[in-house]
C-alpha cells in the first residue's frame, strides 16, 4: 500500500490556479507592454527637444494623420507622386524605399494584398494550410497562367513563406474575412472565431 500524499491535491489545485491566472494575465500584460513600448519609442523621438511626457507621441501621431489628410488632396497627391517616382529612381535608396512601401501597402494601402484568404494544398493531397493569394500572374517567372502565388504566415511569428502553386490547389475562403483568416493562421488555429462572431453580433 503506497503512502498517502496529503499535499498532492492542494498542490495540483495551486498549479491549476497558477495556470489559469497565467492564461488570464499573460495576454493583458503583453498587450499593455506592447502599447507601452510603442508609446515610449514614438514619444522618445521628440523627447530631446520637447521633454514633456506624452507630447512627442501626440505630435507624431497627429503629424502622421495630417500627412494622410493632406496627401488625399489632388495637388499634394501629385507632389507626393513625383517625390515617390524620384525615390524609385535613386540608386541605393530604391531597394529600401520600394520594399518598405510595398510591404505597408500590402497590409493597409490602396494595393492591399492580404485581403484574399485561401486554403492552399501544399504538402500532400489531404493537407491544407491557410494563406493569402497575392499574385495571379506568374508569366514573369515563365510558369504560365495556371500558377498563382500564395503567402502563408507562420504561427506566432511575423515571418511567412511564399508558395507558387497550381490554381486548382487553391480554394478561396468565403465564410470568414481576411483579417479573421490571418488571426486564425498566426495563432496556430487556437482563436475561437465562432465566439468572436457571437460577441460582435
Amino acid at each position: 500500500m503506497s503512502p498517502k500524499r496529503p499535499f498532492r491535491n492542494p498542490l495540483k489545485r495551486l498549479a491549476g490556479y497558477f495556470i489559469q491566472g497565467l492564461v488570464i494575465l499573460a495576454p493583458i500584460v503583453i498587450t499593455v507592454y506592447a502599447l507601452y513600448w510603442l508609446f515610449e519609442n514614438v514619444d522618445s523621438i521628440l523627447r530631446p527637444y520637447l521633454n514633456v511626457q506624452g507630447l512627442g507621441f501626440v505630435l507624431i501621431i497627429s503629424g502622421v494623420i495630417l500627412v494622410g489628410w493632406v496627401s488625399s488632396s489632388f495637388l499634394m497627391g501629385s507632389i507626393l507622386s513625383l517625390f515617390d517616382q524620384w525615390l524609385e529612381r535613386t540608386p541605393g535608396v530604391k531597394l529600401i524605399y520600394t520594399s518598405t512601401r510595398d510591404f505597408f501597402e500590402a497590409f493597409a494601402g490602396n494595393k492591399r494584398k492580404f485581403n484574399r484568404s485561401v486554403l492552399a494544398n501544399v504538402f500532400g493531397p489531404d493537407v491544407w494550410i491557410i494563406g493569402f493569394l497575392t499574385d495571379e500572374e506568374m508569366e514573369k517567372f515563365e510558369m504560365g497562367s495556371d500558377k498563382v502565388a500564395v503567402y502563408v504566415p507562420q504561427g506566432y511569428n511575423f515571418a511567412g513563406q511564399l508558395y507558387i502553386l497550381p490554381r486548382e490547389k487553391v480554394k478561396k475562403i468565403d465564410k470568414i474575412s481576411a483579417g479573421e483568416a490571418m488571426k486564425y493562421a498566426v495563432t496556430g488555429g487556437v482563436v475561437d472565431l465562432d465566439s468572436e462572431h457571437n460577441h460582435s453580433s
